[in-house]
């Protein structure tokens, strides 16, 4: 069962999570129908389809591509319950109502096929209770599947068994979880709101106390617990804002209702400023106030004091500052003994939080792996509680976390557990070893699942403390130098591809990243069957890469204007070239950002292997200049090939939508509108673990180079457009032009983009080689980039990281 085929998925409830779990599939091409009740009048499906209406609509967009929608199928519980029996999984996500559940799993059970897999996505509802009415049978197949809103981004998966569900089903299921969904699962235990709701739900409420203690206001708790402490932009209050305050007060209540014999059960009270809050209305950003508010373009934060709205953007006292930039033991201790109410603040938000975990992870989680995880993956931390307490020293945190709660300072009286203190935790100075991370019911450190889905991930997620293989130096090292590593993986079998993978910031290209590529290809045609460009980086979503590195070439423009800049073109150029032509395939593995020279790299390669958040763009016109490494050379390439496929012979119709989007700089929304842009290919590989992207890109070049790899023949016969095509164009850009829409600069970019796209002033139909291109390239480039109003774009971008339209 953990090789289950999943072909088909009815999702039931077409409400916002149940919409979005159908679109995420449809992402992944699992087809799937979504139900709700029948509509009266008029169309019975009208519910889902209003539900899919709204999919192409919403932001951050739940569809890699919005089209996308026309491939749900909608339906409803009284003309299509039958059809049940065509689908191997089914998701149950209707409003949070044991009783609406029970009725709705009496209606469909009977249309349920013998060997499906039914799954609740509840948010933290009994799943022993749901599995109640289901007969023993179905019972067997029935589990929770909490996906984190919204589903197409957040990577945690929190799989709970009810009490008879088979193991098989549980396996099988984490397996399409992980692989064909891309996520990260935890296995969580059937208690009220699992595991990262739980321990993430008390930390707002410990938040929220502590700073109603230390009298801190909304925004300046934003601003001490959201990057500064390696977590969600959004922070507390603004993430209480954008789920809901509704959603939240019912989670509070969920722990309130289940959990009256905790230690922590005063805690769980619905603060009153909430309740002040939804007595009004106000329900966060879907009701366009909360803890914030916007006004026109100001956005404005409560003072509960005055009951009113001020302007927000207090910060971090400067000594706080200073504090959380050292290492961890030495942070804790500085914010332990502080006085400063922030530091005070801060310490004491983070004992709550180790107090809590200790206390309740026996019974939520069956290891501390599953609860760092949970709260990293769900919450947007970059570090779990444990994580974080055992980098700054377990046995000190520990005993500092006690004297508090003795001192009566915590949250609760009851004290830390006795695993803390003594036997194999305290040892080994925490709960993650590279044996596994600690139980507390079986006393012992469990390792990693050993399903096959995990075979697929080289680096695997690690935790602090598990002495895992860190990938900006494992395997064995070919050659290296400032801006790259060339190297191959050294496990047995495993050392016949070359990876390069970048060192500068943002993974921009440089003359050393260039001379490193080159050097890259030499040594993978010696030796080895193919090589892979990928980034360390994109397990952390990271760039693939930002483009050429434009603040290392100011001085040189500075010095001796864009000539001097000329010659690092001609050497993207050639590396382009190079990769493109090379003896063994090269295949990048995208994710991330891939903008400007980071897109083109990406361009030249044999085959493409992209994460779906892949974010692409040729985009070098938002700095006043045009695509210099090739990539406008590629586009004019792949649009007079498919023009030859299709027998057409006017090349502007197939140039126009490139056209736009490059001298738009238009970033695509996922790799799938990457493919609609012409940056990667329908034949592309698409993966949606960002886990998988390296071995599945190995893969990938092994399978070219045992089918026989040969570079392509140089194209020395490209029909172009030539002056009819590049008038056409500009007759647009006009247009523009004179409507305000695009300013006198950005009509000469768009100009200068035309005319390399349509091969510069020949004949339409006129057959040019690549060197032709790339010469229209650099020259307009370079021609650009001597201009005062670019210069002004560059300066400004390296500046503000905007774009300056002048």
């Amino acid at each position: 069962m953990s090789h289950l085929s999943i072909r088909k998925v009815a999702v039931l409830g077409a409400g916002v999570m149940g919409a979005q779990i159908a679109a995420h599939l449809i992402n992944a091409k699992v087809p799937v129908m979504l139900f709700d009740l029948p509509a009266q009048p008029g169309p019975k499906n009208a519910i889902a389809l209003k539900a899919l209406d709204h999919l192409r609509k919403l932001n951050p967009a739940p569809l890699g591509v919005s089209d996308a929608a026309v491939y749900i199928e909608p339906a409803n519980y009284e003309d299509d319950l039958d059809r049940l029996n065509e689908c191997d999984l089914i998701i149950e996500a209707i409003a949070e109502r044991i009783d609406w559940k029970h009725d709705l799993y009496k209606k469909i059970a009977p249309a349920i096929r013998s060997d499906a897999i039914f799954a609740s996505n509840t948010s933290g509802l009994s799943i022993n209770t749901l599995a109640e009415k289901l007969d023993a049978e179905l019972k067997s197949r029935f589990c929770g599947v909490h996906f984190f809103n919204p589903p197409r981004y957040m990577h945690l998966v929190e799989l709970i068994p009810a009490q008879h569900t088979r193991a098989e089903i549980l396996d099988g299921l984490e397996s399409f979880l992980t692989s064909t969904l891309g996520k990260g699962v935890v296995r969580a235990k059937d208690t009220p709101n699992f595991i990262a709701n739980r321990v993430g739900v008390f930390s707002v409420l410990a938040t929220i106390k502590e700073a109603e203690k230390f009298e801190l206001g909304f925004d300046l708790v934003d601003d001490l617990t959201g990057r500064r402490l390696g977590r969600a932009k959004s922070a507390t209050f603004r993430t209480a804002d954008v789920v809901g305050l509704d959603t939240l007060t019912h989670v509070i209540k969920t722990m309130r209702d289940n959990l009256a014999d905790d230690p922590f059960f005063p805690i769980y009270s619905e603060p009153p400023v909430l309740s002040a809050l939804l007595a009004q209305g106000a329900l966060g950003q879907k009701s366009g106030v909360g803890f914030y508010k916007k006004e026109g373009k100001t956005i404005k934060v409560l003072d509960p004091q005055r009951g009113a709205y001020i302007d927000s953007g207090a910060r971090a006292d400067a000594l706080v500052e200073r504090i959380l930039k050292r290492p961890p033991a030495e942070r804790f201790k500085l914010l332990r003994e502080s006085t400063h109410p922030q530091a005070r603040f801060l310490w004491a938000i983070f004992r709550d939080v180790f107090h809590y975990s200790a206390l309740h992870l026996e019974h939520i989680a069956d290891n501390a792996r599953e609860l760092d995880f949970a709260v990293r993956w769900g919450f947007g931390w970059s570090e779990g509680p444990f994580e974080i307490w055992q980098a700054a020293g377990w046995r000190q945190l520990a005993e500092w976390v006690q004297a508090d709660i003795d001192a009566g300072e915590a949250l609760s009286k009851a004290p830390l557990p006795a695993w803390v203190f003594d036997g194999p935790v305290a040892a080994q100075g925490g709960v993650h070893t590279a044996a596994g991370s600690w139980s507390p019911k079986t006393r012992t450190f469990v390792p990693r699942s050993t399903l096959a889905a995990y075979d697929k991930q080289i680096f695997r997620a690690s935790l602090n403390g598990e002495g895992k293989a860190d990938p900006r130096t494992e395997g064995k090292t070919l050659s290296e130098n400032e801006a790259v590593r060339i190297w191959v993986d050294a496990r047995a079998g495993q050392d016949d591809i070359v990876i390069v993978s970048f060192k500068t910031k943002m993974n921009t290209i440089s003359p050393a990243v260039l001379d490193g590529l080159v050097q890259a290809v030499e040594l993978a045609e010696q030796n080895h069957r193919g090589l892979v460009v990928w980034q360390p980086s994109s397990l952390q979503a990271g760039p693939f890469s930002a483009g050429a590195n434009l603040e290392g070439v100011m001085p040189a423009l500075m010095a001796g204007g864009a000539k001097k800049v000329e010659p690092f073109v001609a050497q993207f150029q050639q590396t382009m070239q190079r990769m493109k032509y090379a003896a063994v395939p090269v295949v990048p593995a995208v994710a991330g950002i891939a903008l400007g020279g980071g897109c083109e790299l990406a361009m030249h390669g044999a085959k493409r292997v992209a994460h779906l958040e892949s974010y692409m763009g040729l985009v070098e016109a938002g700095v006043g200049l045009l695509p210099a490494g090739g990539g406008l050379k590629e586009t004019a390439l792949r649009a007079a090939a498919t023009a030859q496929r299709l027998g057409q012979r006017n090349l502007v119709e197939f140039l126009a939508k490139p056209f736009e989007k490059i001298a738009l700089a238009k970033v695509s929304s996922s790799a799938h509108e990457a493919i609609e842009f012409g940056y990667l290919l329908p034949s592309d590989t698409i993966v949606f673990n960002m886990h998988e992207l390296l071995a599945t890109a190995l893969s990938e070049a092994r399978g070219l180079a045992a089918l026989g790899w040969r570079a392509p023949l140089p194209s020395r016969a490209i029909a172009v457009a030539g002056r009819a095509g590049i008038a056409t164009i500009k007759a647009q850009l006009v247009n523009m032009r004179d409507g305000g829409f695009i300013s006198e600069h950005d009509f000469l970019i768009g100009s200068r983009i035309a005319e390399v796209l349509c091969g510069g002033a020949v004949e339409m139909g006129s057959l040019v080689d690549e060197a032709w291109l790339l010469k229209l390239e650099r020259a307009a480039f370079v021609e650009l980039l001597d201009m005062k109003k670019t210069q002004e774009r560059i300066i400004g971008m390296l500046q503000t990281g905007k774009p300056v339209r002048n």
